[in-house]
């Protein structure tokens, strides 16, 4: 597998140039080769016409022995990325300081250390602008090497200025360290396990990660120190549910870089990831408003900045696409929603390469949603099998639990009960094996259990009942978890009035918007 791996990376990489950049790279490749028939052009050629990677076709196609092909891939592997390194001069403020770094140093070599020095200087004076802290301390070390050649009476208090930029620096990079660090430890709880299930649960996150936020004072903090502080503050009160406090630091997190617009495109994908907590804190906290009105902006400043990268092109189209699936949710608009599934599916596909399992999969979930709620149960649980028949541990563990319990509603729903009983003691095995089992879960396992046990005319009383159980766990600290995935209350209360989910949820919707904007919106 990791042979076939290595075999295809030339391909993938190819496959993520764009026009632009193919374009640059034959220009590069026909004056370094001298020759335009050059056979690393000739396979460049080759393997950017193919859909899929096949080297039966690549040796048919290209003037190159099987027994070549392994140094011709690797050849021409690391020239498309000088040709991109080149290029990526042009935007690129890391590449273009370590360029300046490799000039200082050819300046050096040839004994114009006044040369040198000068462009030193501006480097780190970019750098420090831009907080390229490891180039910054490459820097400051290459500045020492050259001062240690001229001895001046100043030398004293350079040396003094030059260990404090540098000891000032460290102390940043290992705040940086620390709290990036802790955010990805978060992010990566939340990816296994989802948000807190109990007070043991909060507990223990209290415990481990409150004393290592704690200890920062915002005030005190660069940019980069900031920024991760943010971030980490935000994914913290995220998993516990507190999506008022989330809310307010992914604000902060975003008025950082708008105070900071220099950073913007050095650290665009970062900026992006800001306003995907951002939206996700509004959609849970129901501000339909302030979500459509951020969402709107959003979009707006994707299409003024243009695509930075493909890593942003593809975090900004998820965003994009899951905060409209999320409007249609609160809207009740699922027909609406549908009509970006193609869309949503298409995007997948051809970014498949840059979006991971868990994405992917969360993304099935709320089409899977938006075909319940629309009452197609047969497409639902299509989508929701995409979910349930991967056992890759990516995918995040309560996501799981909620598929199948949707996928038993669903089968009921479209008329396939004959092997409820079966499928009910799967799904129950399989939420205590992940140890996952709440309140909510259990009501609605028991009741799914006895539906073939209750006659007709008693239907109506015994979701009633549920209701009634239920309705007070929408606001637990805990147990409200499981309505961020499925809006059971709504599809009891349809099944109680024989009116579909989406009139519900449309005529709730439009009860909300009748009360005063202040009771409406953050």
């Amino acid at each position: 597998m990791a042979s076939g791996e290595k075999q295809e990376a030339v391909f993938d990489l190819i496959k993520s140039m764009t026009k632009a950049e193919k374009r640059n790279f034959k220009l590069y490749a026909t004056r370094l080769a001298g020759n335009q028939e050059a056979k690393f052009i000739a396979l460049f050629d080759c393997l950017d016409t193919l859909e899929e990677y096949d080297e039966g076709k690549v040796l048919q196609k290209c003037p190159v022995k099987k027994e070549q092909l392994p140094n011709m891939k690797a050849h021409l592997y690391k020239q498309i990325l000088v040709s991109l390194r080149l290029l990526g001069v042009q935007h690129s403020m890391p590449i273009q300081l370590r360029e300046q770094l490799d000039f200082a140093r050819i300046l050096y070599d040839k004994g114009l250390y006044r040369q040198s020095s000068k462009i030193l200087e501006k480097t780190r004076e970019q750098a420090s602008a831009t907080q390229q802290h490891t180039i910054l301390l490459d820097v400051i070390d290459f500045q020492k090497q050259i001062e240690t050649l001229n001895v001046s009476r100043g030398m004293a208090s350079l040396a003094e200025s030059f260990h404090r930029q540098t000891a000032d620096i460290c102390r940043q990079i290992e705040n940086i360290n620390t709290l990036s660090s802790t955010a990805l430890q978060i992010f990566s709880l939340y990816q296994k396990l989802g948000y807190v299930r109990t007070q043991k649960d909060l507990d223990l996150i209290d415990q481990y990660f409150r004393p290592r936020l704690a200890v920062y004072t915002e005030r005190s903090l660069s940019f980069l120190e900031r920024f991760y502080y943010f971030q980490a503050m935000a994914w913290f009160h995220y998993i516990r549910h507190d999506f008022v406090r989330c809310y307010l630091y992914a604000c902060r997190w975003i008025a950082l870089f708008d105070a900071h617009p220099q950073m913007k495109p050095l650290m665009y994908d970062n900026y992006l990831k800001g306003y995907s907590r951002l939206l996700e804190g509004l959609f849970l906290m129901r501000k339909y408003h302030t979500l459509v009105d951020t969402l709107a902006r959003f979009e707006r400043e994707c299409r003024e900045i243009g695509s930075v990268n493909e890593n942003a092109v593809v975090i900004s189209r998820q965003i994009i696409y899951t905060g409209h699936i999320h409007r249609c949710f609160l809207e009740g608009g699922f027909r609406e929603g549908i009509r970006l599934v193609e869309e949503v599916e298409t995007f997948l596909r051809k970014h498949s390469k840059h979006i991971n399992l868990h994405q992917k999969m969360l993304m099935y979930y709320k089409i899977a949603c938006l075909y319940f709620g629309d009452g197609n149960y047969s497409k639902c649980m299509e989508y929701l099998a995409r979910i349930t028949g991967t056992k890759d541990p990516q995918i995040r563990r309560d996501l799981q639990c909620y598929a199948k319990i949707l996928n038993l509603i669903a089968s009921y729903e479209a008329g396939i009960d004959y092997n409820l009983d079966y499928q009910i003691r799967s799904v129950y095995s399989f939420i205590v094996k992940m140890n996952d089992m709440q309140e909510v879960q259990r009501e609605m396992l028991a009741f799914l259990k006895r539906l073939n046990s209750i006659y007709a005319h008693n239907l109506k009383d015994e979701l009633r009942v549920l209701y009634q159980r239920l309705k007070p766990y929408e606001n637990h600290p805990y147990e409200r978890r499981t309505f961020y995935y499925l809006d059971i209350l709504s599809w009891l209360e349809s099944k109680i009035t024989g009116r579909t989910v989406g009139e519900i949820i449309r005529e709730k919707f439009r009860r909300e918007q009748r009360k005063p904007l202040a009771e409406r919106d953050v």
